[in-house]
């Protein structure tokens, strides 16, 4: 029963692990992210037109396809845009953005809406599910909006819905255009008093640092040196430990050897010179071409 139980368990692993991924792919992680309802100095679509636009979020660690839902502005009226199935730019990765013109010029591509967002009157917008009836998302968007600020979440897939001074088509909505660690030392250390004794201690910490550590170093050198010294010393001496009887025989051997080759004198190391004899047939000289006598 244990073995059955384990193989029933290996074999369920796989499942659950597909089930998770194909949760995380779900188009219901998709959210309404940002709308521009007058678009009169901003982003241009491929075309080279202006209109206003609504970007959806990928809040989800997987891939989603949207193919095959639909976005609308019409309550009544769910299926108003099917988006094409079969275009590849319709995957949108994780934690990524999908841009649709709200241009009413379907004929134009996948992302062109056939409907017109209208600036004097509040906007519905919705996003659903293939199935034409699960609603993924809503957003109302207020009448009187100005040109070229968008209506969009503060953070990106959050819920807290903003006007957006810095319009961010398929990018994040909030992006930090301030260094804060910059600002700070602006207003804490305006002269840069602080940075400059900051970066010289820094600097005089890492000499001493390594002062300290060379020190060591050489204590740890020299102290390595006295030890082979004294190994070395201790071997001389054991070689040197030879008997007066063997050096005597040494130096009668060496007396001996060199008997021949001394001069008469016994107590005086002079060496004798050695006779070479000398054959005209060898001389440069005489191999040597003479030129003719005139």
């Amino acid at each position: 029963m244990n073995r059955i139980r384990k193989k029933a368990g290996l074999l369920l692993l796989p499942a659950l692990l597909l089930v998770t991924a194909v949760q995380a792919q779900r188009v219901t992680s998709m959210r309404i992210n940002e709308v521009l309802v007058i678009n009169e100095d901003n982003y241009v679509d491929d075309y080279g037109k202006r209109s206003g636009w609504i970007e959806l979020f990928n809040t989800s660690a997987g891939t989603v396809n949207v193919g095959g839902c639909f976005l609308t502005d019409d309550r009544n009226n769910p299926k108003k845009y099917p988006i094409p199935k079969g275009d590849v730019l319709t995957r949108v990765s994780p934690r990524q953005h999908v841009l649709f013109w709200t241009d009413g010029v379907a004929s134009r591509g996948t992302f062109h809406l056939n409907f017109v967002l209208d600036p004097a009157k509040e906007n519905y917008i919705a996003f659903y599910d293939s199935d034409g009836k699960t609603l993924v998302d809503e957003i109302i968007v207020p009448a009187a909006q100005r040109p070229d600020i968008s209506y969009g979440r503060k953070v990106d897939g959050k819920n807290e819905w903003v006007e957006l001074t810095k319009v961010t088509p398929s990018t994040n909505n909030l992006t930090l255009d301030t260094n804060e660690k910059i600002d700070n030392f602006k207003i804490n250390d305006s002269l840069g008093a602080g940075m400059t004794i900051t970066a010289m201690a820094v600097v005089f910490l890492g000499l001493l640092v390594l002062y300290l550590i060379f020190k060591q170093v050489a204590r740890l050198a020299i102290t390595l040196g006295k030890v082979r010294a004294q190994k070395t010393g201790e071997e001389t001496q054991a070689s040197g430990d030879i008997s007066g009887e063997v050096l005597a025989a040494i130096s009668t051997a060496l007396y001996e050897l060199n008997e021949d080759v001394h001069d008469i004198e016994r107590t005086v190391l002079t060496i004798q010179k050695v006779k070479r004899n000398y054959s005209p047939w060898s001389s440069k000289i005489y191999s040597l071409r003479e030129n003719p006598r005139k």
